[in-house]
């Protein structure tokens, strides 16, 4: 199993803060002598991602120039369903494997020993996909339906971490009833190139599962909860094999089983998209 890696020190230092504006006005006062198509594609597009209110980051950021890990070879189980993706000629959508996915956990109202749960969760998913996740560390961003994949004002300009945070079904209305946690992952896609999942988040009931917490094997269930939902994160849906931890009505597994883990190796699989 691969170790994860510990971000630590300071976030990634950007360059000085006078210089991007003026090369950013420069080459718009050059781009007024170009066609607006040259325009568009010269100076526009490299400026797009520093100017306010940009959707997304520059592109490439943290990217290598092959996979960091590789997933492990699995049996041949079928129990699996994939994440659609927004490309109908794309079959599945998955992470750039080329790039580590950064994680921040957000611990209000979490149980006793619930960080730890989560980063064992978290190690479980990069084993079973090759994928390799670094922790950022706490954060203070609250889990939103509306949240932006990218947030250069708290986070710089990359790419949003995938944020896991305790919530409760105050703060998170779809937790209400009998569920115990939500996960998922937005897509993205340079012009011409295959989708990508970008960012995440998991919000998970925190009143539930502390609860939950109290049973001889509570730990394990709740570590299996947070599992199911980086499950989502990484692009797993809904199974119906109820021997599989991707079940929607798990009872009592705490492993991900062979389908989920066939699975997940193929997401673990995807294509780098240095593009994004």
């Amino acid at each position: 199993m691969r170790r994860l890696r510990r971000k630590t020190g300071k976030g990634p230092r950007l360059g000085k803060g006078r210089s991007m504006p003026t090369v950013l006005g420069i080459a718009l006062l050059v781009g007024l002598y170009f066609s607006p198509a040259l325009f568009e594609r010269f100076v526009m597009q490299p400026a797009r991602p520093y100017l306010p209110g940009a959707a997304a980051p520059p592109p490439g950021i943290g990217a290598a120039g092959s996979p960091l890990g590789h997933p492990p070879e699995t049996t041949h189980s079928s129990a699996y369903v994939l994440q659609p993706s927004s490309d109908p000629g794309q079959p599945f959508v998955a992470y750039d494997p080329c790039r580590p996915i950064h994680y921040v956990v957000r611990p209000d109202n979490a149980p006793l020993g619930g960080e730890g749960l989560i980063h064992q969760a978290v190690e479980k998913v990069s084993a079973a996909t090759g994928l390799q996740f670094v922790n950022d560390g706490l954060t203070s961003e609250g889990p939103s339906e509306q949240r932006k994949a990218y947030q250069s004002d708290l986070y710089g300009n990359r790419w949003a971490p995938v944020l896991i945070a305790w919530s409760t079904p105050e703060e998170s209305p779809r937790l209400e009833g009998k569920v115990a946690g939500i996960g998922g992952s937005g897509q993205s896609a340079a012009a011409g190139r295959r989708s990508a999942l970008v960012t995440g988040q998991v919000a998970l009931d925190a009143p539930a599962l502390e609860e939950i917490m109290q049973r001889p094997d509570g730990a394990l269930l709740v570590r299996a909860v947070i599992m199911h939902e980086l499950g989502h994160v990484v692009g797993l849906a809904h199974v119906d094999d109820p021997k599989q931890l991707m079940n929607a009505d798990n009872t009592g597994i705490t492993e991900f089983a062979d389908g989920d883990r066939a699975g997940l190796a193929l997401l673990g699989s995807g294509a780098c998209v240095p593009e994004l």
